[in-house]
């Protein structure tokens, strides 16, 4: 083939990035409902459990319809390689898992979701390993709490819940002085509006579960890196634990890919018109959205990301305005879920995010009246109508 899949434009990626046909000439990708191969002879087992012979082994080690996910999704990101995992947080637990030891130290921005939270502070140090929180958009405070055994940089980033914005190329800049690996959580920018890879990172996660099926449908995650450094952090670590993503939540997952671009513009301009109807309420305290000048990181937001996604927070003052604001919606459902086809809106405080004790949330400067707001494909005109209410009702 003379066409290299590398000078594809994103939409042609894809759509075509991967694509393995089986015998048959299928035109849409093939569902590989299998847990285990066949060989033609002992020699051929033997050769390909050795790595010898090109070929599946066990589907918890891999399958062909996991392979297209991630080779699809590798080349949207600019990657050498990826591997696909059960959820999101599965994909979490293995970027941190792979590159940490007991004695180990991570330097993490504390504005997370509150599972990746949990297992910094919770789980980690459980197996030894030590964890420092700090201010994410504070380069000097990610510089101050380099230590000699700091192996990790982790950032979340636009952060949930209040979309906070990391300097991933000035952080990743710290991280190689100190010889440490830099994990980006990339999940609310997307493959379309933001490269971690290119700005320095080592590591990106996704929960595919939100945009990339973005039909609220199956779970699945991903990790992206360099093949040398998923070889000898990932691979073992993957095969012997477990955490596969299924070859049907693939094949929807690869479905979802060929209109994630189509999708996610659409989400973002009318994310970006909310943005400045929700600001300009008289019931509305702040608003975060990363493509306004007004986000407490533009500056940072426009010189990494392409778009400013799909995601929108805004304080009401109160739980209790929050609460009436998301009982008067009509339209946008309340969910806990982002990066759907369905507007959604949820409570941080009292969801996401409730597992943190109060002083924890109000580090990260969430209080009571935030809301977060994940923008969908409903007409735009309804979206600013249901919105417009449920803040008049607030």
């Amino acid at each position: 083939m003379s066409e290299d899949p590398n000078d594809w434009e994103p939409s042609t990626r894809l759509i075509r990035g991967g694509l393995a046909r089986s015998a048959h000439g299928e035109t849409s990708e093939t569902l590989f409902l299998t847990q285990s191969f066949v060989y033609d002879s002992p020699e051929s087992a033997e050769a390909r459990f050795k790595g010898e012979e090109p070929g599946f082994v066990y589907a918890r080690y891999g399958s062909p319809t996991v392979k297209m996910f991630e080779d699809r999704l590798a080349l949207l990101e600019g990657a050498q390689a990826c591997r696909a995992a059960a959820s999101g947080m599965a994909a979490v637990h293995l970027s941190l898992s792979g590159l940490l030891k007991a004695g180990d130290h991570v330097v993490a921005g504390r504005a997370l979701f509150g599972s990746c939270r949990w297992i910094l502070q919770t789980w980690a140090p459980r197996f030894g390993v030590e964890v420092s929180l700090v201010d994410g958009p504070d380069i000097e405070a990610w510089r101050a709490a380099v230590r000699p055994n700091t192996r990790v940089f982790f950032i979340e980033t636009p952060a949930n819940p209040l979309l906070e914005i990391c300097d991933i190329a000035a952080i990743s800049q710290i991280a190689r002085a100190a010889n440490a690996k830099v994990i980006v959580d990339n999940v609310f920018a997307t493959p379309l509006y933001q490269a971690p890879l290119k700005l320095g990172a080592d590591v990106v996660v996704y929960s595919a579960t939100k945009h990339i099926d973005g039909q609220g449908r199956v779970l699945g995650g991903a990790i992206l890196a360099d093949t040398a450094l998923i070889d000898e952090a990932y691979r073992d670590l993957i095969r012997h634990t477990g955490p596969a993503l299924s070859p049907f939540n693939a094949w929807i997952l690869l479905k979802g890919l060929e209109t994630l671009e189509l999708r996610v513009q659409r989400q973002t301009a009318t994310a970006s018109a909310l943005a400045d109807r929700i600001a300009a309420h008289p019931k509305v305290l702040a608003c975060r959205y990363p493509g306004r000048p007004d986000h407490p990181q533009y500056e940072i937001a426009q010189r990494q990301m392409s778009g400013g996604s799909t995601l929108i927070a805004f304080d009401l003052g109160s739980q209790a305005a929050a609460f009436r604001f998301l009982n008067a919606l009509e339209i946008v459902d309340i969910s806990n879920n982002l990066g759907d086809a369905k507007s959604m809106a949820t409570h941080p405080c009292t969801t996401t995010h409730r597992a943190l004790a109060e002083a924890q949330q109000l580090e990260i400067g969430l209080t009571p009246g935030w809301v977060r707001l994940s923008v969908g494909l409903e007409g735009p005109a309804d979206l600013a109508r249901d919105l417009e209410r449920a803040l008049d009702a607030a």
